[in-house]
């Protein structure tokens, strides 16, 4: 697992948390900006996911 990855994954939680605590204080601003943090989280992991991918195959072409 790298960076983006980790990084992803935890800014995606930390939107679930704000999003569901928008709601709980009856906030649709928060609840908002919740969701645009999941979404953030979610391209950054695909990059990380992507990145991962390039050095498998990177390193299995090395290895013929």
């Amino acid at each position: 697992m790298n960076k983006d990855q980790v990084k992803g994954e935890a800014k995606d939680i930390a939107g679930k948390i704000q999003e569901e605590a928008g709601k709980m204080i009856g906030s649709t601003e928060q609840q908002a900006k919740g969701l645009q943090k999941q979404t953030e989280g979610k391209i950054q992991k695909g990059v990380g996911d992507l990145k991962e991918a390039a050095t498998d195959l990177k390193e299995a072409i090395k290895k013929g």
